[in-house]
């Protein structure tokens, strides 16, 4: 009689005990807290698992490396090395499971593309950001065979980005907004990603475009001028109309910005460099020489907006040959004939606003 009180005694303690470990088993494997801010957890290859049990204790974020060893113990999870988002607020099981699944946090970064600026401005940002240089990104983007591969991919690049003439082949073609990089994204990632934007900002008004009297990089060419000259939708409109028309009449389009930007200039910043309207080269429309007459310059000088190009694509039914800009107010003037587009001149280098 004895022996079976002993043994239902230890019996009972062994139950007790079993329910007692389940019960501290359970209570360490819930979330350590409510809390949900998020945070970093990095496991490096080769860590053994009772060490990231360990780390992860040490950062607050389990209740007992114990308790998660035994769970890893039974449930053999294989872990891969990166870098992990994690909250408190998980259950430890799900915080293996991301492990084992190579859930990573995926580092990236929000650049923002300016419309009006060139592609070198492009470069400078993306490289403060993303881990290339703006050589390396300039040279991307001007390397032949990976042209080639972007005019197999995109109907709106042509052989026109493979003239050696060009500054930087995708000037203009790098549609201007906001972008997510992750941040080992190579020069060749950003391209084709912004490319893609681009198809999708143009994907409206293909048929314009391919049915139009100019290519697309004539359009894109024109739209980076006006986006440079106006800033109202309208005057970007009716600015475009002017261009068209001088063109037809194989008149020089007489731009000021395509002679900054055949200089490697910028007007603003480089004001006092007003001999660059006489410089020889295939953007300069401000040459009087007759060879830019009727002519756009080779390809585009910046990044145009969506409203400069669909100015470019549709532009103002009017009929104006000239137009000065209030350069205080930004307020444009269109003219007809050129003794009121001087007059006007006149009167606005009087205010110095011309």
């Amino acid at each position: 009689m004895k022996k079976f009180i002993i043994l239902g005694i230890i019996g009972g303690i062994l139950l007790l005990g079993t329910l007692g470990g389940f019960i501290f088993y359970r209570v360490k494997m819930s979330p350590k807290s409510q809390d949900n801010y998020t945070t970093t957890f990095k496991i490096e290859a080769g860590t053994t698992k009772k060490q990231v049990a360990k780390d992860l204790e040490a950062q607050n974020l389990i209740k007992s490396s114990l308790a998660l060893q035994i769970y890893m113990f039974f449930n053999k999870p294989s872990i891969q090395a990166g870098n992990y988002e994690l909250s408190p607020s998980m259950e430890p099981e799900e915080m293996v499971k991301k492990f084992q699944n190579g859930d990573v946090k995926i580092d990236s970064a929000k650049v923002t593309l300016i419309e009006g600026l060139r592609l070198t401005d492009y470069a400078e940002v993306l490289s403060k950001s993303l881990n290339f240089s703006q050589n390396d990104f300039l040279k991307t983007a001007s390397d032949s065979e990976f042209l080639q591969t972007l005019i197999n991919d995109y109907w709106f690049i042509g052989k026109d980005v493979l003239n050696d003439q060009l500054y930087y082949p995708l000037e203009g073609y790098l549609f201007p907004d906001t972008y997510e990089f992750v941040s080992n994204a190579t020069p060749e990632d950003v391209i084709t990603k912004v490319l893609d934007h681009t198809a999708e900002v143009l994907e409206p008004y293909k048929d314009q475009i391919l049915n139009n009297q100019y290519n697309a990089h004539q359009l894109l060419t024109m739209a980076s001028i006006v986006e440079k000259e106006a800033n109202k939708e309208e005057d970007r409109m009716l600015a475009a109309q002017v261009f068209y028309t001088r063109l037809s009449e194989n008149w020089s389009l007489g731009s000021d910005v395509t002679a900054f930007y055949g200089a490697k200039k910028e007007m603003g910043k480089d004001s006092e460099t007003w001999d660059v309207l006489n410089g020889v080269n295939p953007y300069n429309t401000r040459l009087t020489d007759g060879t830019m007459d009727g002519k756009l310059p080779i390809g585009p000088i910046s990044s145009p907006s969506l409203a400069s190009i669909k100015a470019s694509i549709m532009p103002s039914p009017t009929n104006y040959h000239y137009f000065v800009a209030n350069t205080c107010t930004g307020d444009m003037f269109f003219f007809n004939t050129a003794d009121e587009f001087y007059t006007k001149a006149r009167e606005l280098s009087n205010e110095n606003c011309l």
